[in-house]
């Protein structure tokens, strides 16, 4: 018997992209892929030697520890301080996660009673409203707009519904928008939470893929009490595979997750801790990934324009958030480019999102492009798209 709560879920919108894909080449059709945001691109050399020389000094390491190893959090320390210009302590405001996906979904069993609401950002990553689910929560869904610029309007969350919050979740750069947030809003963020006594959890996964001269900010530049930032290196390093990633911010709140991870699950590998050290300290390769998802981002908006589309190119992320032609929905649109003479995949709004109280979904009229194709590909998927004269 499957267990109400699992039997209470739809389907996970990735996997859904992944069977659209099958169909395709079952029919003996291989289609360009934008579905899903998982890098193409090797992972670093550098990364791959480390791997490989930790596996044999680690031969006798046994089981790894499951706050992450000291060298490894000290790594993540260094490159916060470097990077944002923030101190952490890596012996208790750092912990080592099985990628982000794993802590994004734990940590409401650390913070969450059943009953209690989590703040959540649609369209955004499924594991904020599903990890609420699971901890017996109730997810209240923010929508992101253009007409907001993407960012949380903190003044239409209903007050009695943020009095019922334990916490909220913010993701920026933003999937799959590309929004970025600035210090203004991030204090706002936190004056918004102060004054209902709930908790930030900060998404930072695509902190490093940004397209100005300005690198992103962490939450952690405003303000290290009651936030935790979540962030890993499958995109900045395209590690995706390696399953690495850590938590950091508040000692109070980290120590709360550690707790919860320590009875659910076990450490990452010490070998690809690291390796994800190695990579942490190289930002050579880290250029070299922005530089080449900038060229991708530029081939397909340009022909997504000549197609009369509206100009959606992203001042971050590896994703384009594209609005559909007039007239035809997400889903249609996305079916339009599955066509044989197209073949080119990519995730319908609505799947991203979830729908609000008045039945509508902030997803709707978009569709996403994960920029994780090689750049031939990528301009061939925009010749055809520019074909179709939308």
């Amino acid at each position: 018997m499957m267990s109400t709560r699992l039997a209470n879920l739809g389907g996970y919108a990735f996997a859904e992209v992944n069977e659209k894909v099958t169909e395709l080449r079952a029919a003996g059709i291989e289609p360009i892929d934008f579905g899903v945001g998982d890098p193409t691109d090797p992972t670093p050399e550098v990364v791959r030697s480390a791997a490989k020389e930790a596996i044999d000094r680690r031969a006798t390491a046994g089981y790894p520890s499951y706050i992450g190893d000291a060298g490894y959090r000290s790594a993540v320390a260094t490159w916060f301080e470097q990077r944002f210009g923030v101190s952490l302590d890596a012996g208790s405001e750092v912990s080592a996660s099985v990628g982000s996906k794993e802590a994004v979904f734990n940590v409401h069993e650390a913070l969450v009673d059943p009953g209690d609401v989590v703040l959540c950002p649609t369209p955004g990553y499924p594991p904020y409203s599903r990890g609420t689910l699971f901890a017996e929560g109730e997810p209240y869904y923010m929508p992101l707009t253009a007409a907001n610029d993407y960012l949380v309007d903190f003044a239409a969350i209903p007050s009695d519904v943020a009095d019922r919050a334990a916490m909220m979740w913010l993701n920026y750069p933003n999937s799959p928008s590309g929004a970025l947030a600035n210090e203004a809003f991030y204090a706002a963020a936190f004056e918004f939470a102060d004054s209902h006594d709930l908790i930030i959890a900060s998404d930072e996964a695509y902190s490093e893929i940004y397209f100005g001269d300005s690198a992103p900010l962490s939450i952690l530049n405003v303000r290290k009490r009651g936030a935790l930032v979540f962030n890993s290196l499958s995109k900045r390093s395209a590690m995706t595979t390696y399953r690495i990633g850590w938590v950091a911010g508040d000692p109070e709140l980290v120590a709360h997750y550690r707790k919860v991870k320590t009875n659910v699950d076990s450490g990452t590998p010490t070998f690809v801790q690291d390796a994800a050290a190695a990579a942490l300290a190289d930002e050579e390769h880290v250029r070299g990934f922005r530089e080449a998802y900038r060229g991708r981002r530029d081939a397909l908006c340009a022909g997504l324009r000549n197609a009369g589309l509206d100009d959606c190119t992203p001042p971050a992320t590896l994703y384009v958030w594209q609005r559909v032609p007039a007239g035809m929905s997400s889903v249609q649109f996305a079916e339009r480019l599955l066509a044989p003479e197209v073949a080119v995949v990519t995730t319908p709004g609505p799947w991203i999102s979830d729908e609000l109280a008045d039945g509508s979904s902030p997803g709707e009229g978009f569709v996403r492009f994960a920029l994780v194709q090689p750049l031939e590909q990528t301009k061939l998927a925009a010749e055809r798209i520019a074909a179709l004269a939308l």
